[in-house]
């Protein structure tokens, strides 16, 4: 028995609880899966799993031997680095949740992580909601806003800056808020991240300003928004990420500039800090530097970008 790839199953059976998640993860089949776990069981003459109809969880022994899984893996994937150190040993799948138009600057640039690291592969779920890192199989997160779920390893990498704008089309019918107040005599499109944004926060550059809105149109997805913004359905809210190159072909026009929406954090979120595997340190540093490179987001800049933005450089 290979232990070391016993043991990285069993792992993976006990944070997806599902024999079938552990195999898609790993490509492999679920007998084969089965039967890994049944020779790490019979190895060390103890039951590490509890198999029910609702699911599989870890037995107390199975408890106890998570830790040292990963301290022993950890050290495994330390090894093959050291020997390694071009990275062409990273192997393994990462699954990564984020936002939609995170999940698409990402896309952008991912050509350069998986030629650094042929063995290296991505699995990107666009997500707006918060995820169940662990029964999802997440290996890590970028959320927005404060982290509720104390349990979890945060860790800040930078700053959202998003724009209010509207497409000429709505522009031409509709004069254009110069404050905040001028909002409510606007219809709204509203993107409603984790059941929230029946109201709008600006800056003015000292305190946040809360702006209560009913929206004509509310929609869980970044992307939807961008959408009937174009279309003219009224005013939005959108990342700088999505928003730039339509305010810079004049698709979208940038409203509001002494005002900003304020500022939320960018958190990476994950379940454990110690033995992050090596495949996850990978992509965990090339979001962190994806991040820290764009001045609308990086930790680095101390004020607000409110000025119309420039198209940045492909």
């Amino acid at each position: 028995m290979d232990i070391v790839s016993a043991l990285r199953t069993f792992l993976r059976v006990a944070e997806t609880g599902s024999f079938s998640a552990a195999a898609a993860d790993l490509n492999l089949t679920q007998p084969a899966v089965s039967r890994q776990v049944a020779a790490l069981e019979k190895h060390f003459n103890t039951r590490l799993l509890h198999r029910t109809t609702s699911g599989l969880s870890p037995t107390a022994e199975g408890e106890r031997v998570l830790p040292i899984a990963l301290r022993i893996l950890g050290n495994v994937d330390d090894l093959g680095d050291a020997l390694c150190p071009d990275g062409t040993r990273t192997s393994g799948k990462v699954k990564l949740a984020l936002p939609a138009p995170l999940g698409l600057l990402v896309s952008d640039r991912l050509v350069d992580l998986l030629s650094a690291h042929p063995n290296l592969s991505l699995e990107l779920a666009f997500r707006e909601q918060a995820s169940a890192l662990i029964e999802e199989g997440i290996d890590l997160e970028v959320r927005i806003g404060a982290v509720a779920d104390s349990s979890l390893i945060c860790r800040r990498i930078g700053w959202t800056t998003a724009f209010l704008v509207a497409a000429p089309s709505y522009i031409a019918r509709r004069s254009p808020p110069k404050v905040p107040a001028d909002i409510s005599a606007h219809d709204c499109i509203c993107y409603a991240r984790g059941g929230h944004g029946r109201a709008w926060l600006f800056s003015d550059g000292s305190e946040d300003i809360a702006v209560p809105i009913s929206p004509r149109l509310v929609a869980d997805n970044a992307l939807s928004i961008h959408r009937a913004a174009l279309a003219g359905a009224g005013l939005a809210i959108l990342s700088h990420i999505i928003a730039v190159p339509d305010i810079y072909a004049g698709r979208l026009i940038h409203l509001m500039e002494d005002f900003p929406p304020a500022r939320l954090p960018i958190y990476l979120v994950y379940p454990s800090r110690r033995n992050i595997p090596q495949r996850v340190k990978i992509v965990l540093d090339f979001l962190t530097a994806l991040i820290d490179a764009d001045p609308s987001m990086s930790e680095r800049t101390t004020t607000t970008p409110c000025e119309t933005p420039h198209m940045p450089a492909a």
